[in-house]
């Protein structure tokens, strides 16, 4: 009788410690079903000796922001093989807020930041992967993304999707925020059916995230800072091949963290959050940039409160000029340099910590040894210290008996830094913008917007139509908003919002009415209702909570988990 040849395993043992999850799933007689299944997906025998990384890709034809991150993801899943590992490419979900805004669609928005961050560590932990390298192209992709990676605290890298070209009109940079701006004018009978349907055709014209200092390029820039993305990853266009380039470099540096042993949470630490608000206050980023920082930080279990961002904000200047307050689109700071040159600049200054550790395997102080401290004469996107946009931080929490848990407020200084009206009240966005858009906010009105929290709404929706239809008619520096809401990075304006509690939990912006004095003091930090202790809590007496507006679906499991706007609104805080 012949003798049985023996079969030799095609992987490892389980005991290697570059696949610490994929040994397990695939390793050894016992795995052998698992390994079939592979088979047809690309893998050959000698990979199944690869650590394993998996890339997720936010690709969607569902918004020019992400309509080009297959492209993306496939190069970086070279790099990843070409390093020496082993890259499964897979999908999340993305969503549109700039078609979606101002709809019920909007509500949907933040809750795709959940949505996305449980889909890829669903993915990856289901998967035994041993990495995960992650590319996202709008708002919510990208702490969504972080988020994921703080939990499942496997190697990993984030690759930001890079930004749009500038659209022109009439010889000047275009973008979304200018079609929303053109919706007020055209309200204002300031320009015609023509014009605004030329900027409208003209503002976005390829792919790439919104081209301001707005939510995606704002949280971009936060973790490149936070060390979760390679050096000048955030300001990179998006059809570019340095962003290419950063795709393959992201892919290698996937599989060095393996080898190295280097976690999320050994990058992501309290300080490393410290970096990442330094470097959105000197850009002047999007609000969003709190609620994001916040979840980002839970989900590595990282102790960050909103105060933080006031105690940051005593100490770093505004310096960048750029939209929606300043003058100049994210190309023009790509153009001259990008992200790096200032982050040595704030570096020099004492205002980074240089110890933390990054994506490269080094930390940034060594990331930033060769980098220039300075951008080049004449250009006027980026200021020095002695000529601050504003001496100190544009992200201002406030209190007060209108907002004893915080609220959030993007002063320029553009605005004015005190404000004094009366209360016009309405229970949802569209009731607001339809009374704007009638002309029918005047000078010294407060716009109140209740409802529209975690809670309420539920989903916190972007207030940008109504502000950018404010500021469209002239009324920028003569009407405040207000609102449990959120708003867009592309809002400015005399606007405070993530006004905590929400009304839909009884806090005091449920209470207030028409006629009420509404004070907003930037400097104090104060947002005060002008009424008696008394009368508030008569009011409080007599106020019931309404109905939910969703009791089945994806909304109504969000609005029964989120935690406060304050805390981050994330739906895994209170498990």
């Amino acid at each position: 009788m012949a003798k049985q040849k023996k079969s030799s395993s095609p992987s490892p043992k389980r005991s290697d410690a570059h696949r610490q999850f994929s040994g397990p799933m695939l390793d050894g007689p016992d795995r052998a079903a698992s390994r079939g299944m592979l088979y047809p997906v690309g893998f050959k025998t000698a990979d199944f000796a690869k650590s394993i990384v998996g890339v997720a890709s936010t690709w969607s034809m569902v918004t020019p922001c992400n309509m080009h991150i297959d492209r993306l993801a496939k190069e970086a899943a070279k790099g990843v093989d070409a390093a020496g590992g082993k890259a499964i490419e897979f999908n999340t979900i993305t969503i549109s807020d700039g078609i979606s805004m101002g709809t019920e669609g909007m509500k949907y928005s933040l809750v795709s930041r959940e949505v996305i961050a449980d889909s890829i560590e669903t993915v990856v932990g289901c998967e035994g992967m041993d990495g995960v390298l992650a590319i996202g192209g709008c708002d919510k992709n990208m702490p969504g993304c972080v988020m994921a990676m703080a939990r499942l605290n496997r190697p990993a890298v984030f690759v930001y999707g890079g930004t749009i070209q500038p659209g022109c009109h009439d010889g000047k940079d275009v973008d979304i925020v200018s079609i929303f701006e053109a919706i007020g004018k055209h309200s204002a009978g300031e320009i015609g059916d023509r014009e605004l349907e030329g900027v409208t055709a003209a503002a976005i014209p390829g792919p790439g995230a919104c081209g301001g200092m707005y939510t995606a390029n704002t949280m971009a820039s936060a973790i490149e800072a936070l060390g979760m993305s390679l050096p000048n990853s955030s300001a990179q266009a998006a059809i570019s091949d340095e962003k290419m380039m950063d795709c393959l470099d992201a892919g290698a540096a996937v599989v060095n963290l393996i080898g190295r042993n280097i976690r999320p949470r050994d990058i992501m630490t309290r300080k490393a959050f410290e970096n990442a608000i330094t470097l959105v206050t000197a850009l002047g980023g999007s609000t969003n940039a709190v609620l994001h920082l916040l979840a980002m930080a839970q989900a590595a279990s990282v102790k960050l409160s909103i105060d933080d961002f006031t105690r940051i904000g005593k100490r770093v200047p505004v310096l960048a000029d750029l939209k929606p307050s300043g003058a100049h689109v994210m190309q023009r700071l790509i153009d001259i340099g990008g992200t790096l040159p200032l982050m040595r600049m704030l570096f020099d200054k004492g205002l980074l910590h240089g110890d933390c550790l990054t994506v490269t395997g080094q930390t940034v102080a060594e990331n930033l040894k060769r980098v220039r401290p300075s951008y080049p004469k004449g250009q006027t996107v980026v200021r020095g210290f002695d000529n601050p946009i504003k001496k100190d931080g544009h992200l201002v929490i406030l209190y007060g008996n209108l907002a004893p848990e915080g609220a959030v407020a993007k002063i320029s200084g553009k605005e004015g830094l005190q404000f004094d009206g009366t209360a016009r009240v309405f229970e949802s966005e569209e009731k607001a913008m339809k009374a704007i858009l009638a002309r029918r906010v005047k000078k010294g009105d407060v716009v109140v917007i209740r409802g529209e929290g975690p809670k309420g709404g539920p989903g916190m929706r972007e207030m940008l139509g109504p502000t950018s239809a404010i500021m469209g008619q002239g009324l920028g520096k003569d009407v405040a908003l207000i609102t449990d809401g959120r708003f867009s990075g592309g809002s400015h304006g005399f606007v405070i919002g993530h006004i905590t509690p929400e009304a839909f939990v009884g806090g005091p912006i449920a209470l207030i009415e028409n006629g009420d004095p509404i004070s907003i003091d930037a400097e104090k930090r104060e947002i005060t209702l002008g009424i008696s202790k008394k009368e508030l809590e008569d009011r409080r007496k007599n106020w019931r909570q309404p109905k939910p507006n969703h009791t089945r679906g994806v909304l109504a499991k969000y609005a029964k988990l989120v935690s406060s706007a304050s805390e981050g609104a994330v739906t895994d805080g209170n498990l």
